[in-house]
């Protein structure tokens, strides 16, 4: 049987299976056939991706599971060299019944040097384990609630916004220009009700074919998503 990669995934666009209504505060639509409680969350081990975010101070760890149901990390362990995450599924509305990548923002305990090399362990509701490579050089502060970006595979960024947890931003196209890509992200829609609350959502972009070799920046349009300028994407491809 072929294992289905991460980038994979993305590429031959299984992000949905069935649409979940309402990222709100209000009521959610009753599960259909499509719509239950997340029944490809799984214990059993599992592809995992990283990439750095936040200059150095967090990380996207990339899992497979429901799209629209993302987990949430407790904080995480620094024992020597290996960062243990622990990873719970979310219980708060239906999910539905695909199996997509999806990514999980994780703060990074202080001690955490973003030049070094991390092992990564997760467990929970989800097991699996990766390497992530130091970065060259520390890299540039940036502002509290800034967006961010960072590799978490050969051809997929994962893009760091601050705003609604019930409202994540979904990438609608993603198209080349001078020294990178411009991320464009679907408006939401007008009745759309969100938590009044400022957390990490992470979307994955995938730019096979749009950008070339070396150093990469995302300019973010739409959704009520915006960056200052264009955005350094962290790591190594």
């Amino acid at each position: 049987m072929t294992r289905l990669t991460v980038p994979a995934l993305l590429a031959i666009g299984i992000l949905s299976v069935g649409a979940l209504v309402g990222c709100a505060t209000g009521t959610a639509s009753s599960p259909t056939a499509d719509d239950t409680p997340d029944a490809t969350a799984s214990a059993s081990p599992s592809e995992v991706q990283a990439g750095w975010l936040d200059a150095g101070r967090g990380i996207a760890v990339v899992t497979l599971g429901s799209s629209s149901c993302v987990p949430t990390a407790s904080d995480p362990v620094l024992t020597g060299g290996t960062l243990t995450i622990t990873l719970a599924e979310t219980t708060e509305a239906p999910c539905t019944r695909d199996m997509a990548p999806r990514a999980t923002f994780v703060a990074l305990p202080s001690d955490v040097d973003p030049t070094k090399n991390v092992d990564i362990v997760v467990t929970g509701a989800i097991s699996g384990s990766t390497s992530l490579a130091g970065l060259a050089t520390s890299p540039a502060p940036v502002a509290e609630f800034a967006p961010s970006a960072g590799w978490v595979g050969p051809d997929i960024a994962a893009i760091l916004t601050w705003g609604s947890s019930g409202c994540r931003p979904q990438v609608e196209a993603v198209t080349s220009d001078a020294g990178g890509a411009t991320v464009t992200f679907a408006e939401p829609p007008a009745d759309q009700v969100c938590t009044m609350d400022l957390a990490p959502r992470v979307a994955l972009a995938d730019l096979t074919g749009i950008v070339g070799a070396g150093a990469v920046e995302l300019t973010l349009v739409g959704g009520n998503v915006a960056s200052d300028g264009p955005l350094e994407v962290l790591g190594q491809r």
